[in-house]
């Protein structure tokens, strides 16, 4: 139960909603729980977290059109920045704010989805790895 708390809080976590799941994985390091075991469980939650915020931006494109949320100058802008600075941003997912639209606008633009899930995956693993590495 442990570890499918902290996978669903890792995986709340990435989406757009305002949560945290670093408490709880401090919380589960120091009840002497297995620090890999927490690190994939937590790392995959939220990989997969960020990977719903790539599908609704590549879902909802149309709709955020329609209701005057994206223009095509703000397209065209976003695009000529991801085409400059593309996956490297996304290595900036795990930061508060910024991080969660930064995938959602991943999935608006487009960008190739087995990169995103690869930069995606290293960036949240090397986070909640630091994280490890300084409590133990």
């Amino acid at each position: 139960m442990l570890y499918l708390t902290l996978f669903i809080v890792s995986f709340l976590a990435a989406t757009l909603l305002p949560l945290g799941s670093e408490a709880l994985l401090l919380y589960d390091i120091s009840q002497n729980n297995s620090l890999i075991l927490l690190w994939v469980v937590a790392t995959s939650g939220n990989t997969l977290g960020s990977m719903v915020n790539y599908w609704l931006g590549l879902k909802g494109e149309a709709y955020l059109e329609r209701k005057g949320h994206l223009s095509a100058q703000k397209m065209e802008k976003l695009r000529k920045f991801f085409a400059k600075y593309g996956g490297w941003t996304l290595l900036l997912s795990w930061v508060p704010i910024i991080g969660d639209p930064l995938t959602f606008m991943a999935g608006v633009l487009r960008y190739d989805w087995r990169y995103f899930t690869l930069i995606i995956f290293a960036a949240k693993g090397i986070r909640y790895g630091v994280l490890v590495w300084m409590v133990v």
